[in-house]
């Protein structure tokens, strides 16, 4: 792989300012010299023009990549004006921080179910020799390989969860975050690009399934809130029993405590409030 070589270039001002003024000094022998001597300053401005073409300058945040006859012989990146070897061609390469945003995507999760997803990602360049030599054009590079990451992370992983060990795309967003950036990171590797940040900027089901698995997610958040109330109030009913065998308020025989259990079960996990019933005779009646 070639590898960027930043090179010193000196300044282009002085030399521009000395160009100028041996144009100046050429344009006045052709004026003042008799003919025989005007061959010399004849030259003379046709080499100070072709050395006007090695002037050339350089934006903050910008480099530029140097060939000589398709030769790599380095990267000048200090800015302002410069002067490098006429024959040299001084590509433009940009290292500020550019960012875009994928076109929503269409892609199956680990699940199966169809799910539509894009993502912003945030990236520059670090080696201009790389971006200009190991890939063909590498701000297409960047937008193609970063949708293949995207398709490739949404297939590891499902939509939503309700289990705490499984990571989601919708539910875990910074830890997905950190998955995608990697995940492109090591694809842009080779066409020197450094990617600083990429999250997800739109997640939804497609539209054909969306409506079913909306209904879906209600019932798994029903099933799961059921759960934590099940739990909890045989907690609370365990709690009770324990409490009125230990400091013996009553004694209750298998029967009588089925009954309470049961009671204590539908007044914790009933929906709706309930309404007392008053038990004026004995405990058995």
């Amino acid at each position: 792989m070639i590898k960027e070589n930043v090179r010193n270039v000196p300044s282009g001002l002085g030399i521009l300012v000395l160009l100028i003024v041996l144009f100046l000094a050429s344009v006045a022998a052709l004026i003042f010299l008799p003919p025989i001597l005007k061959v010399v300053p004849a030259l003379w401005l046709v080499v100070n023009f072709f050395l006007l073409f090695g002037v050339f300058y350089v934006n903050p945040n910008e480099a530029r990549v140097l060939q000589l006859f398709g030769k790599y012989v380095g990267t000048c990146k200090q800015e302002g004006l410069r002067w490098a070897n006429p024959f040299y061609t001084k590509k433009r390469i940009s290292l500020r921080i550019r960012n875009f945003e994928t076109g929503r995507m269409k892609v199956n999760d680990i699940d199966g179910n169809p799910i539509e997803i894009a993502t912003i990602v945030v990236w520059k360049v670090v080696d201009t020799a790389e971006a200009c030599f190991e890939v063909d054009d590498y701000e297409q590079f960047v937008k193609i390989q970063s949708e293949a990451a995207v398709r490739n992370l949404a297939t590891q992983h499902p939509y939503d969860t309700h289990e705490d060990s499984r990571v989601s795309l919708r539910g875990d967003t910074a830890t997905i975050s950190d998955q995608l950036r990697v995940e492109i990171q090591d694809r842009l590797d080779q066409a020197g690009v450094q990617v600083q940040e990429a999250r997800i900027s739109h997640l939804a089901y497609a539209q054909e399934i969306a409506e079913a698995m909306l209904r879906r997610q209600q019932a798994g958040a029903i099933v799961a809130a059921r759960q934590l109330i099940v739990e909890g109030a045989v907690g609370m009913v365990e709690m009770a029993l324990d409490e009125l065998s230990k400091k013996s308020i009553i004694e209750l025989d298998h029967e009588r405590k089925a009954a309470m259990v049961s009671n204590l079960l539908v007044v914790l996990c009933g929906e709706t409030s309930t309404q007392p019933v008053i038990n004026t005779g004995t405990l058995y009646q």
